[in-house]
């Protein structure tokens, strides 16, 4: 792996597993080796863990890029390295089992003539008035990308109104094309396409992937910007238009893949074998959305960090701060040590192992949801101010109190939020957040007060967030709205169902994409403060109780990465539960989850319902919902000291 030397860092680390699985040389999961072997990749991969958190901090200045830089950084770098080798993706095998020669095409093929000019309305699922295509643009190869051929195309609305907009979208076809497509997911609220053209930079930013790295690995890409733009200087008008919310919640997904399916044909004469919905975040709930609305359209769906209640999730944080309209109930950055330090002490060793790190995410939400339980519960007693009076306000210490109204806000936040009538699929609560050592991350936590609270200035802001234009735009229908001003089971409780029923991926029943054969593989963590883990794990357990553990192990990996964020990265409370100092090192991450994906999909080669991850030389198993790893004996660094419990 000399090759490995010129690239940055970061792109070493995350080439080596794409490499191993794209050459088929002995792959370590495919071996007969022990469980722990299956799946542990080359201890260099660990560095993958360090780009993740490199990267989801970057994605909280840089919305548009939620999820869908997690997922490139892990499964793309790797093939430009074996475009410099000469070498592709195996070719898809045939029903029948028998290997099919890649699809070749070249620069004369890379025409209007043979893709068109547009594509009929009739041929797209969901509603459009009409698709256009641009001329396509033919990328030469080079030593670092492979040749393919781009076309760019625009989805009219059917509403014709002055907040319509049109659906863009590209479609990168490879030159040697393996019969495998993808469809990237979006981030944050979208309004970008997140498939680059080919050897640039994407519209999503600095460290976008080249497109031709999907294209060096044979693989047909491609992905829209769900219906609406942004940008600087771009309207937010199209928060106020339906059929632009709906494409954003799932219709864009149907048109885009539709449309992609017409210029395969046109230029290969074919369809995909595989196809694939690949996405993180917004891009993460894409991709569940795609099995529920849309079964038969996919093969394999990888999904991380899913937010699946969309319509809630975007409300969430205005809650908090609606819940410290009072100022006795402002949650100050000041009291953050306090907060985490109490999860850690209450529920570090619940797994067994007092080490800072809290594996048993189900016994810990347990004690901190007062919604459930023991009626009156109080979990926070430890931390109540005496008298309720905080001698120092200030003090940003562990020791820190809190008082009465700061713990009822803490309450909400850590607890399920129960609706005033039950949105889609019959949900009557929101999972919000469960403990974790970030308690501020995402802006949960706040050192300002806005219009609408008790004590703001007179020039305060309007509080926002990433997703507040859900709030004003889609839910009050307003874009000047103070959001603090919604009341749960007021005015606006229709629109809530409404927009519910448009934009939640939360249907339990996945037996049409399990009985056409698709596969899929989620992860989440539960350190994320920028998705929901309480809903996420709602959702998990959603699934499980409509279809039962069996037939979802048959089609799904529900995976739980304890005390990682929304990048899927952490590391341990740099104090352990019974108050000793720890050495802060990262948790175990790396997974190759594309391999595991292809190869269930493609060999049907089920994946370990607890494959280990890695991080440097210390190993951990990655465990199913509901399980969780829990320290048994041994050295605490290595995946064979635990196993994956229920209690």
């Amino acid at each position: 792996m000399d090759e490995l030397a010129e690239l940055p860092e970061r792109v070493r680390a995350s080439a080596i597993p794409v490499i191993r699985y794209m050459t088929k040389a002995s792959p370590a999961h495919m071996t007969k080796a022990s469980p722990a072997r299956e799946n542990v990749e080359d201890t260099v991969t660990n560095r993958v863990a360090r780009v993740f958190d490199v990267v989801a901090r970057t994605l909280m200045c840089v919305p548009v890029m939620l999820g869908f830089t997690v997922f490139s950084t892990l499964t793309l770098t790797g093939a430009t390295l074996n475009a410099q080798r000469g070498q592709t993706a195996p070719a898809a095998e045939s029903p029948s089992g028998t290997v099919r020669p890649n699809k070749v095409i070249v620069e004369t093929d890379c025409v209007a003539a043979k893709l068109g000019t547009m594509v009929a309305a009739s041929a797209i699922g969901e509603p459009v008035s009409g698709v256009t295509l641009s001329m396509p643009v033919w990328t030469a190869a080079t030593p670092a990308t492979a040749a393919s051929c781009s076309v760019d195309g625009s989805m009219a609305p059917v509403d014709q109104s002055p907040t319509a907009r049109p659906i863009n979208f590209r479609v990168v076809l490879p030159a040697s094309w393996s019969r495998r497509s993808v469809q990237l997911g979006g981030g944050g609220m979208n309004g970008f396409i997140p498939v680059a053209v080919p050897g640039a930079r994407g519209r999503g930013g600095p460290g976008g992937p080249p497109g031709s790295d999907w294209a060096a690995m044979g693989v047909a890409l491609y992905g829209s910007d769900s219906g609406h733009q942004s940008g600087p200087g771009v309207s937010l008008e199209w928060a106020l238009n339906d059929e632009a919310i709906k494409n954003l919640g799932y219709m864009q997904m149907k048109k885009t893949h539709d449309v992609a399916m017409v210029l395969l044909e046109r230029m290969y004469g074919e369809r995909p074998r595989f196809n694939y919905y690949v996405g993180t975040s917004q891009g993460g709930r894409e991709a569940l959305t795609v099995a529920q609305r849309y079964p038969a359209d996919y093969d394999g769906i990888l999904a991380n960090v899913p937010i699946v209640s969309f319509s809630t999730l975007m409300l969430a944080p205005e809650l908090i701060r609606i819940a410290e309209k009072p100022s006795a109930h402002w949650v100050t950055p000041a009291k953050v040590n306090a907060i985490r330090g109490e999860f850690i002490r209450q529920c570090d060793a619940l797994d067994g192992l007092a080490d800072g790190i809290i594996n048993n995410y189900m016994a810990c939400r347990a004690i901190f949801d007062v919604t459930q339980g023991t009626r009156n519960r109080k979990p926070w007693t430890a931390k109540r101010c005496p008298s309720n009076v905080d001698p120092n306000p200030g003090d940003a210490s562990g020791n820190a109190c809190l008082t009465e109204g700061q713990l009822s806000t803490l309450e909400l936040t850590y607890s399920r939020y129960h609706f005033a009538t039950p949105l889609a699929h019959g949900a009557r609560s929101f999972g919000m957040w469960v403990p974790n050592t970030d308690p501020s991350g995402s802006g949960l936590i706040l050192n300002a007060r806005f219009i609408g609270q008790e004590g703001a200035a007179s020039d305060a802001p309007m509080h926002g967030h990433l997703g507040v234009l859900g709030v004003t735009g889609f839910l009050m229908r307003d874009l000047s709205a103070n959001p603090l001003d919604y009341v749960e089971g007021g005015p606006l409780n229709g629109r809530r169902e409404q927009l519910s029923s448009w934009l939640d991926s939360i249907n339990p029943d996945l037996t049409a994409f399990s009985r056409r054969g698709g596969k899929m593989i989620v992860t989440i963590g539960t350190n994320d403060t920028l998705a929901s883990p309480g809903a996420q794990l709602d959702y998990y357990q959603a699934i499980l109780d409509k279809m039962g553990r069996d037939t979802v192990d048959a089609f799904a990996r529900l995976y739980v990465l304890p005390q990682t964020g929304h990048g899927l990265t952490g590391a341990n409370y740099p104090t352990s539960g019974d108050g000793k100092e720890l050495a802060v090192a990262p948790i175990p991450n790396t997974l190759d989850r594309v391999a595991l994906l292809m190869d269930w999909v493609e060999r049907r080669i089920a994946p370990s319902r607890s494959p280990v991850v890695i991080s440097g030389d210390r190993t951990l198993p990655l465990c199913s919902y509901p399980s969780y790893p829990r320290y048994v004996s041994g050295p605490v660094n290595s995946a064979g000291s635990y196993t994956c419990a229920l209690q």
